[in-house]
């Protein structure tokens, strides 16, 4: 089966071909025969119900400096493909919205991963609020009062922008901190949107990790440990990748949410636990497939294409392979 798949992605000549999971994910697409179209998600239009993008026939390689060979642009129109990956980084924000909008044009017809209607739906701080049982306590508010009162109540909290990513504006507020107000006032300037509090977990410093699904099941996982005096734990703010083992709770907790994203067609999944607790759920751009892939000998990208091939072979069942 030789597929037309288009890659939705930020400029892909600068991506880091040993982290990058998009990139590892192109390359067992093409060594399955798949052909593989690049373009970004500015490159969009809608022209007459019919959804264009400026793509680029794309031949990816591991090899640094010269990964990746790009074809001359053409407007193609994305009806005609059989997969899209939607695999551009967040933020997100209306663009990223507006862009699923868009994609939902040609989904299911052209299989979308993931679901575009649903990534819009499933932001990470949000999506996991669905799961209380599973999370750590947390407040969504923008009332300055309610947040106090959480403070009050559990002491030493987590402070971070709703639709943040990255670990980019997330804050450890210790019980004598003195720069709270300043800190409400600073959230208040730069987001409109209500901030996301939550009990500070102390097993964080022991490694926040990154649990892979694949379609709703637990595929692999990687700790991430956080450097000497920074409380996040993302690789690329100094975290360092250690091999993780799946817990008893680990399994329980992707046992509890892996029919939702499996009926949500949320293929691609990345999870953060820490301690107990789930903290977050990654439906847009999640990574982690490299680190895992060299810590546990494993190669999960081939599970993903599994998974997609034979979600792409229910959705035709009536057409000739």
């Amino acid at each position: 089966m030789s597929l037309a798949v288009g890659i939705q992605m930020d400029p892909i000549e600068s991506i880091n071909i040993d982290a990058d999971s998009t990139f590892v994910l192109a390359l067992e697409a093409q060594a399955r025969g798949h052909g593989l179209y690049h373009y970004l998600p500015r490159g969009l239009s809608l022209r007459h119900g019919r959804l264009y993008a400026q793509a680029r026939r794309l031949e990816v390689r591991r090899k640094k400096g010269d990964h990746a060979t790009l074809g001359p642009p053409q407007a193609l129109d994305l009806a005609t493909l059989d997969i899209v990956l939607m695999r551009q980084d967040p933020p997100f924000d209306m663009a990223y919205i507006t862009a699923t909008h868009m994609l939902e044009h040609i989904h299911p017809q052209t299989l979308v991963v993931n679901d575009p209607a649903h990534v819009r739906n499933a932001p990470e701080k949000l999506f996991v609020t669905h799961f209380p049982d599973l999370m750590p306590p947390t407040l969504i508010t923008a009332d300055r009062g309610e947040i106090l009162e959480f403070r009050r109540e559990h002491k030493d909290i987590i402070v971070k922008p709703l639709f943040g990513n990255g670990g980019a504006g997330v804050f450890h507020i210790l019980p004598g901190d003195e720069n709270m107000n300043a800190l409400l006032e600073l959230f208040t300037q730069l987001y409109r949107e209500p901030i996301i509090v939550q009990r500070y977990v102390p097993e964080v410093r022991k490694g926040d990790k990154r649990i892979i699904l694949v379609d709703g099941r637990a595929a692999g996982a990687v700790n991430r440990v956080p450097a000497a005096g920074e409380a996040r734990s993302n690789l690329h703010v100094g975290g360092k990748a250690v091999k993780a083992e799946l817990s008893a709770r680990d399994r329980e907790i992707c046992e509890a949410i892996g029919p939702a994203l499996k009926e949500r067609g949320l293929v691609f999944v990345g999870i953060d636990v820490i301690g107990n607790y789930l903290t977050e759920i990654n439906v847009t751009s999640p990574t982690g497939i490299q680190e895992i892939n060299r810590l546990d000998g494993v190669k999960l990208e081939a599970l993903l294409w599994d998974a997609i091939e034979e979600r792409f072979r229910a959705r035709h069942k009536t057409r000739p392979m």
